[in-house]
């Protein structure tokens, strides 16, 4: 499941003030005197105290979040300021908890007030603490605004899982990705809008000895130079570093897509050392306590497609996908770059 998709809406602060206040008011009506006006603050605060906690509670904790949808919260949830999505988030997060605990202290404050009064005092003391609570509220609206418009953006993201091996599909516009991942995998692949973006991110799927394979296709993403892409962007491919085992850089030799040879492969050396930097970046974070195969960073095949119209390239491998040549020996060598073994539960 990805790691956003549980959330839940966020209330408005309007909302929660007004279900309080009316279910305060039928408690008191089930009551009298400063019995009625004590039910009433104890209803109001608990709703609010407690359904602003379960706006903090409901999120995850981002530290333990994949790097992959981490980031993509950075992309997507930065503040009107330019602030980080995660830091925004957490600001925002930590705004409603202390609105959550103000009103829980308010209500014991009030409740003893209320118990030391006669009806009519306990009545205006009640009021007082209504509008008490109604203030904090409007102290919050923003950052209740804020997270419900986050909620939005981030149920959106692809279903990319990180514990499943993934290959990552890049190269210019018209060489053929789309076409390949849509011939490897199922026919019903996964299409999502990047959030703020025109940019899409499809996800198609297939199995090899039981193991199943994500191919990421993500046009508008990964088909141009650093330097065009604005600033979502640019995190979005930083978080897709984090989750690639192998990127697929297709090239087409033969001119029909409209690009030079010269900047197809400049492009793909460019997403060459952003990969490799990546992952070496990600095996110190992971302190495994020696060289092994994520030193080599991660593996970049590149495949000339449209092979039946012209070879004039070196590549890894040569395919036509229209034409049906090769292709599953190009899956087959992707399989092989990826090199998943999967975690055994008798594996020590």
């Amino acid at each position: 499941m990805p790691a956003f998709e549980a959330l839940q809406t966020v209330p408005r602060s309007e909302e929660l003030v007004d279900k309080a206040f009316s279910r305060a008011a039928r408690a008191g009506r089930a009551k009298s005197g400063v019995e009625a006006q004590e039910s009433m603050l104890i209803t109001a605060a608990n709703i609010l105290s407690d359904n602003l906690e379960n706006v903090v509670t409901g999120w995850p904790d981002f530290d333990a979040v994949d790097p992959f949808y981490r980031d993509l919260a950075d992309a997507v949830c930065r503040d009107t300021e330019g602030v980080p999505g995660v830091d925004a988030l957490r600001q925002h997060l930590s705004e409603v908890g202390w609105a959550s605990r103000q009103v829980g202290e308010l209500r014991s404050e009030y409740q003893g007030r209320i118990r030391r009064s006669d009806p009519e005092t306990a009545r205006k003391v009640r009021k007082q603490a209504f509008a008490r609570f109604a203030d904090i509220l409007d102290e919050v609206e923003g950052d209740l605004l804020a997270l419900g418009e986050a909620r939005e953006a981030l149920k959106t993201l692809p279903d990319i899982r990180a514990d499943e091996p993934a290959i990552v599909v890049a190269g210019s516009p018209n060489v053929g990705k789309s076409s390949f991942v849509n011939a490897v995998t199922n026919a019903r692949n996964e299409t999502a809008s990047y959030p703020f973006t025109t940019t899409q991110i499809r996800v198609g799927h297939l199995e090899r000895d039981r193991i199943r394979y994500q191919l990421v296709d993500t046009p508008g993403l990964l088909d141009r130079p650093a330097a065009e892409r604005n600033g979502i962007e640019r995190q979005a491919v930083s978080a897709l570093t984090h989750l690639a085992d192998a990127v697929l850089f297709v090239v087409d030799a033969s001119g029909d897509c409209g690009y030079p040879i010269e900047d197809q492969f400049a492009l793909r050396d460019e997403l060459r050392e952003q990969f490799a930097a990546a992952e070496a970046s990600d095996a110190a974070d992971a302190e495994t306590g020696g060289a092994d195969e994520t030193d080599r960073g991660v593996p970049v095949v590149t495949v000339c497609n449209k092979s039946d119209r012209s070879r004039d390239v070196e590549a890894d491998a040569y395919m036509s996908v229209t034409e049906g040549e090769n292709v599953d020996a190009v899956l087959d060598r992707l399989v092989e770059a990826v090199g998943y073994e999967p975690e055994l539960p008798f594996d020590e």
